[in-house]
């Protein structure tokens, strides 16, 4: 968590324009005010709708694998969007361009409630991002069960600054992985936040800390896709020419932010069960 000498105000990480609010926190750390999100779905519509976003953008997330159900088991609303292994949504990268954070210095935050499943494939599951390794165009996403530098089950925020995988190793090593196993059959608060410097990944509003692992040191620009990069998937990425990597389970909620909400927020959201 970043901290500050400062007696008066803790700034956060991102943009300030006009219309904006201010992201701030008092000397004890209380939020003043919360930025609104680029994206916010709520997943209260039923099977077959198109999902669409609240917040400074309104963009749709399309079913990809047949309708995706809705149980009465809500956390921001009523209902929870209830995701079936081989199930995702799709949102065209054309169709969103607010959400491609890449470059140097670009904060965002991934935010969601997720109540996990079991599944029949043991791999790792994401949950919400830009990350196509078929093509290697990654960028950023929310993982679960990542499965690297002798991890399980936790929760992972995946970064890449060239889309293909780290040299030296099969596969893209740049993440910020939690200590606690994310638990199944209960809702748990899960988050991503990326200062430009620093990755983090929170549980349940408190940093999940892991010494070198979160907050993990990245101060690096996120990859830029082009034309031809990823694009928004929730609960599956592009990998090995096919979807994958399913998350199975509920979502009762997603919010990607173009900040990177300090603790006291992400705490704020999780207290306040939203997004």
């Amino acid at each position: 968590m970043i901290t500050s000498n400062s007696s008066k105000e803790k700034g956060f990480s991102g943009e300030n324009e006009p219309g904006w609010p201010r992201l701030s926190q008092t000397e004890n750390g209380e939020v003043k005010a919360l930025p609104e999100p680029v994206c916010r779905w709520t997943f209260q519509e039923e099977a077959g709708e198109v999902r669409w976003s609240e917040g400074r953008e309104r963009y749709a997330l399309k079913e990809m694998a047949g309708p995706v159900a809705r149980v009465e088991d809500g956390v921001v609303g009523p209902y929870a969007m209830e995701v079936s292994e081989g199930q995702w949504l799709n949102l065209a990268r054309a169709e969103c361009p607010a959400l491609d954070f890449h470059g140097k210095g670009k904060p965002f935050s991934v935010v969601a409630w997720v109540k996990r499943a079991p599944k029949s494939v043991p791999e790792c599951q994401a949950v919400a991002g830009m990350w196509n390794e078929t093509v290697e165009t990654r960028q950023y996403c929310l993982f679960l069960d990542l499965g690297i530098w002798s991890s399980a089950e936790q929760m992972c925020g995946h970064v890449s600054a060239t889309g293909a995988p780290t040299p030296g190793y099969k596969y893209c090593m740049e993440a910020a992985i939690g200590a606690t196993p994310v638990d199944y059959g209960v809702w748990r608060q899960v988050a991503f936040t990326f200062d430009g410097t620093w990755v983090r990944v929170y549980l349940d509003g408190k940093l999940d800390y892991r010494p070198g692992l979160n907050p993990y040191y990245w101060p690096h620009a996120i990859n830029d896709g082009g034309t031809d990069g990823s694009d928004f998937t929730v609960g599956a990425v592009f990998r090995g020419g096919a979807m994958g990597n399913w998350f199975t389970g509920r979502l009762g909620g997603l919010a990607v932010y173009r900040e990177a909400l300090p603790e006291a927020a992400v705490a704020e959201l999780f207290a306040t069960r939203k997004v």
